[in-house]
């Protein structure tokens, strides 16, 4: 077999791809690859951890799910509903719920900063940690 084929999905990971994205279309946390893979496990999907964390990444290199890098943790995985344009989450500290939302004012303060220091081609990402209303109240 010639050429690249990493990222094809033959048979097998095919299966495997559908199992990650339904379990990740079933929850509203950001979650890491090993969570996912107990998950999966759990439901008796036969699929290893390191096919989860390929899985995972091409998922997100496809804009088909978002990825959070928390400070000193491993990245979380989630399924958004607004994939299609930019935006940020609240997530919670404790249970980790996650709420997406847009920022025009972020964005006029991203675009602020960068005209005032030279800066173009930007990207970046905001993800507000907090206590969501339930885990407030424990």
């Amino acid at each position: 077999m010639t050429g690249n084929t990493a990222h094809a999905v033959p048979g097998r990971a095919t299966r495997q791809r559908r199992a990650v994205a339904v379990l990740l279309s079933e929850t509203d946390e950001f979650r890491s690859a090993q969570d996912l893979h107990r998950l999966l496990s759990e439901r008796g999907e036969a699929v290893g951890l390191t096919t989860v964390y390929r899985t995972l990444q091409s998922m997100a290199d496809a804009g088909d799910i978002d990825v959070m890098r928390p400070p000193g943790g491993e990245h979380l995985y989630r399924h958004c509903g607004q994939n299609q344009h930019h935006h940020h989450h609240l997530v919670c500290r404790r249970c980790g719920k996650a709420v997406e939302v847009d920022g025009p004012p972020a964005e006029r303060w991203v675009d602020k900063v960068a005209e005032d220091n030279g800066f173009t081609d930007l990207s970046h990402t905001f993800d507000i940690f907090g206590l969501c209303a339930d885990c407030s109240c424990k």
